[in-house]
C-alpha cells in the first residue's frame, strides 16, 4: 500500500511521515511539497493526508482533480481549520483530521485508513464482469464502475462515461441487473451511478458528467439507498478528537 503526505510545510509533512512509519512500517510514505507536485505524480498514493491551505492548488482544488483520476483514493484532510468540514464532503472525504489531534486519533484514522483500503482490495476480486455491448455492428467493452448515468428513449439506450457515450438498443431493467450494486433507478429512463453523483434535490441529480430526473415517488428511497451508499463507503467524520 502506498501511503502520500501532501503538505507546503516541511515540518508538518515530515511530522505526519514519521507518524505513519512508527506505525507502519512495512508500508511506502511519499511527501509532496504542494498539490502540483503530487498532480504531477504518473501513479497516486493509496492512501493521502492532505493539507487545505497551501498556495494554489490549495487542498480542495487538489482534491477535485484527484477525484477525476481515482475515485477510490482514500482521501484523509488534515487542517487547522474545522469549517471546511462540509466541503470535504464534496470530494469523497474518507476522513477530516483538525489540528492539533491527539496520538490515538491518527492511530485510530491511519487503521481505518488501512482496513478500507483491504476491504476494497479484497472486493475487487469479486467484482461484476465488465459488459460486452453490441452497437453498430462491433462489441464495446464497459467497465460498470465508469458508467456515470444511464438513460433510455424509444428503447435505446446511452451509456455515459467520463469520457464517451455508448449508444445500442436494450432495457433498462436488464442493465440494472448487470451492474448490480452502486447503482439506483431514480426514473424509468434513467439508472445513476452512486460513486459519481454531485448533489441533488427532490427533481434531479447532478453528477460528475451530466444530470438524471428524479421521479417524485422514488425520491425518499433514492435518499435513503445514497445515505446507506456513503455509510458502507466511509466512517463518519468528526469535527474533533
Amino acid at each position: 500500500m502506498r501511503i502520500g503526505v501532501c503538505d507546503d510545510l516541511q515540518e508538518a509533512r515530515e511530522l505526519i511521515a514519521e507518524k505513519i512509519k512508527q506505525l507502519c512500517p512495512t508500508e511506502t510514505v511519499t511527501c509532496y511539497s504542494s498539490g502540483t507536485a503530487l498532480l504531477d505524480e504518473a501513479t497516486l498514493p493509496d492512501v493521502l493526508f492532505l493539507d487545505i491551505r497551501m498556495p494554489k492548488p490549495d487542498g480542495m482544488a487538489t482534491a477535485k482533480q484527484l477525484r477525476e483520476r481515482d475515485r477510490n483514493l482514500i482521501l484523509i484532510f488534515v487542517t487547522a481549520f474545522p469549517e471546511y468540514v462540509f466541503e470535504a464532503f464534496d470530494v469523497g472525504a474518507f476522513h477530516y483530521l483538525v489540528k492539533p489531534f491527539s496520538e490515538d486519533k491518527f492511530a485510530e484514522v491511519l487503521s481505518s485508513a488501512r482496513r478500507q483500503y483491504r476491504e476494497k482490495a479484497a472486493c475487487a476480486v469479486f467484482l461484476k464482469e465488465p459488459l460486452s455491448i453490441g452497437t453498430h455492428g462491433q462489441h464495446i467493452t464497459v467497465n460498470p464502475d465508469d458508467i456515470v448515468y444511464a438513460e433510455v428513449f424509444n428503447r435505446k439506450i446511452t451509456i455515459h462515461t467520463m469520457d464517451s457515450d455508448i449508444e445500442y438498443y436494450g432495457k433498462m431493467k436488464e442493465l440494472a441487473a448487470r451492474v448490480g450494486d452502486g447503482f439506483f433507478r431514480p426514473h424509468r429512463a434513467y439508472l445513476i451511478n452512486f460513486a459519481y453523483v454531485r448533489k441533488y434535490d427532490s427533481t434531479t441529480i447532478s453528477l460528475q458528467r451530466g444530470e438524471a430526473l428524479i421521479a417524485q415517488q422514488n425520491y425518499a428511497e433514492f435518499v435513503k439507498s445514497y445515505l446507506k451508499y456513503n455509510q458502507r463507503r466511509r466512517p463518519r467524520m468528526s469535527r474533533s478528537d
